[in-house]
């Protein structure tokens, strides 16, 4: 398949049971939320998942987490020195060429070409900025999400000594119920740039449906998020025939009539207005 020729938008629906779904380091592992009350979820942990999913799918990852690394290699740098070609620029310092160092890394990195990338490394002299054209905004709930906090204790002491410590460990907190809208385009000018293809864009997009495989912790138990829908625009043109903000507001998801406090996603009504001229393509999420 050739680069991407025709922009993308999607907008996929999160539903959140009894899970942390993104916790704020700043504030205690909270469940992140707007001051409106409204549920959160930072584009950074949503590009981290569907990263995640493509390493399981095989692709070649640059920014891979500690806990996720299939190549031994402890830091971006050391990932960056392993590639034999792109190495073998970083090593020329001023005198590398900067957009022979922008190829390799596209063609060698799937999550470079797709959501771009700085390499600017402490002792090289080469800085490169890479823009990609997978734009994901962040994650919002529907309606404003509770949240319950749990005291959690330990039954054994963590090392050798007379008598039981202190029970205390600290805090969980989970979201009860919260549906979440995640929205995001593909730029093709972008595209062209990094050589982000249509065949790049089908794995974003089988990343996205299958969000949640494989992410289960203590903190997100199997089950408890799920990506209940996926809806996929691909335009006629490279510009869009819409504005993504007219395509993204074209799903409405409102409260059921008689509904006050919704407490599963058959307590929504979802309605997809139809774009003259412009398909949609719908996905069940797994």
């Amino acid at each position: 398949m050739g680069v991407l020729q025709n922009k993308i938008d999607f907008e996929g629906i999160i539903v959140v049971e009894n899970a942390n779904c993104n916790g704020d380091p700043l504030n205690g592992n909270m469940p992140r939320v707007t001051y409106e009350g409204y549920g959160e979820m930072s584009d950074v942990c949503i590009k981290r998942k569907i990263r995640n999913r493509l390493l399981d799918a095989g692709e070649n990852i640059f920014v891979q987490s500690d806990d996720k690394c299939i190549d031994k290699c402890k830091s971006l740098k050391a990932r960056a020195d392993a590639n034999e070609a792109f190495g073998a620029e970083l090593k020329k310092g001023k005198k590398a060429d900067a957009q022979r160092g922008y190829e390799i890394a596209c063609k060698e990195w799937m999550d470079v070409r797709s959501f771009g990338q700085v390499f600017a490394f402490k002792g090289s002299d080469l800085s490169l900025g890479i823009r990609g054209p997978v734009s994901v905004q962040p994650a919002f709930s529907v309606d404003p999400i509770d949240i319950t906090s749990m005291q959690i204790t330990k039954s054994v002491n963590s090392e050798d000594k007379e008598g039981k410590s202190s029970d205390t460990m600290g805090m969980k907190h989970r979201v009860d119920f919260g549906v979440y809208i995640l929205k995001g385009s593909i730029n093709v000018q972008l595209s062209e740039k990094t050589g982000f293809t249509e065949e790049d864009a089908e794995k974003i997009k089988e990343a996205i449906r299958t969000l949640f495989v494989n992410d289960s912790s203590s903190a997100r138990p199997d089950g408890s998020m799920v990506m209940h829908k996926l809806y996929w625009w691909k335009h006629n043109c490279k510009i869009g025939q819409y504005s993504s903000h007219k395509v993204h507001n074209s799903i409405e998801i409102k409260k059921k009539e008689g509904v006050r406090n919704p407490r599963k996603i058959e307590d929504y009504e979802i309605i997809c207005h139809e774009l003259p001229g412009l398909a949609v393509e719908e996905y069940e999420g797994l």
